[in-house]
């Protein structure tokens, strides 16, 4: 019993330290003592981007290699920039594509106003309207640039708006949002599939997919 113990604690120590140790060089270097540590304790941890952003060029190598792509977003810029326009192209595209976008006009209270209230606490030009109406932007973006593609479908959510997940066959980028820093600012995680951060990223998209409303089409371009 106390080796098992031992074991599970010497497991834990080394992805914290070798997390920590990604957060703060980032670097393309550490990455391969992270992987090694992720296999012997199971997490799937691959990689640790400082920032949300610096992420993007290895996302779009895996976007275009993806047979499934599944977005949580909150708010959904990503996917209106060069690293998402390939899917809406009609180039050769993934064979399902799902997106969730938090409800930018639910019937009930709003998470949404809730991610508001923080990012407003550090960020006083940021207000409910310019977040909701960049949720309605991104909504808008993409009914219109899907519409002609039967296989990707988006739905709007009003439930926690706490992390950022990207999921494929192979792997899922998981972004944690801080209550006192911007989504792209936030450290972004990379976990192989498969894994145990691999499996809780598409846990997640999964719960939330559940209780998600499909959005109407967008009206006809004059």
């Amino acid at each position: 019993m106390t080796e098992f113990l031992f074991g599970i604690l010497s497991s834990l120590a080394a992805s914290t330290l070798l997390f920590a140790l990604g957060l703060l060089r980032g670097a393309r270097p550490v990455w391969w003592l992270v992987a090694a540590c992720s296999r012997y304790t199971g997490t799937g941890l691959g990689r640790v981007y400082r920032h949300q952003s610096a992420a993007e060029r290895d996302l779009a190598h895996d976007l275009r290699r993806a047979r499934w792509v599944k977005v949580l977003a909150g708010r959904g810029n990503v996917l209106t920039r060069e690293v998402f326009s390939p899917l809406w192209s009609g180039a050769p595209s993934p064979r399902s594509v799902q997106i969730l976008l938090p409800d930018p006009d639910p019937r009930e209270e709003s998470w949404l106003d809730r991610r508001f209230q923080e990012v407003s606490r550090f960020d006083p030009g940021f207000t409910r309207d310019l977040l909701r109406n960049q949720v309605r932007t991104n909504i808008e973006y993409l009914t219109r640039a899907t519409r002609s593609s039967d296989d990707i479908e988006l739905r709007t959510y009003n439930l926690p708006n706490n992390c950022r997940v990207i999921a494929t066959d192979r792997a899922a980028y998981l972004t944690f949002y801080s209550a006192s820093a911007h989504g792209r600012n936030s450290p972004c995680l990379y976990a192989r599939a498969p894994g145990i951060l691999y499996t809780a990223a598409l846990r997640q998209f999964e719960a939330t997919w559940t209780h998600a409303a499909p959005t109407h089409p967008a009206a006809p371009l004059t």
